[in-house]
């Protein structure tokens, strides 16, 4: 009975033993494969911006040469009907900008969202407009200058 006893107790503490180096390995594997994997979503994510960024380049440059090319299609006008057209002041820039950020603002911060983002809309303009207007005032005292 006693060898019975120690027969069992070997394979006990034989099968209780495990190959920890095997597992050990192993979960380094995984490590490594699940590091390379967040690389490979980062690399990804990357060249999707990029593609991004590369393709309103593209829409921006396309606008440009069709811009120009409208431009030498027009005959030579009159000295003083040549004007420059300047585009958008800073205080519509702003005011626009501004209402786009209070409305956003408005409609999250509010429970009524509707009503939150003509708030926060006609205030963002109006703050703005008035940034925009002090922008504008200081320019032109630079070109007086």
């Amino acid at each position: 009975m006693k060898k019975l006893m120690y027969a069992a107790f070997i394979v006990i503490i034989f099968s209780a033993c495990k190959d920890t180096a095997s597992e050990n390995a192993m979960l380094k594997q995984q490590r490594e494969i699940d590091s390379m994997k967040v690389v490979m979503k980062e690399k990804e994510e990357a060249l999707a911006k990029q593609r991004t960024i590369d393709s309103m380049n593209a829409v921006v440059a396309a606008a440009e040469a069709k811009a120009a090319q409208a431009s030498a299609n027009k005959t030579a006008a009159p000295a003083t009907a040549a004007q420059k057209k300047k585009g958008w002041s800073n205080t519509a820039k702003g005011a626009v900008i501004g209402a786009g950020a209070g409305a956003i603002t408005g409609a999250a911060v509010s429970k009524k969202k509707g009503e939150g983002a003509i708030i926060g809309g006609l205030a963002g303009a109006a703050v703005g407009a008035g940034t925009g207007a002090i922008i504008d005032d200081s320019k032109k005292k630079k070109e007086k200058q």
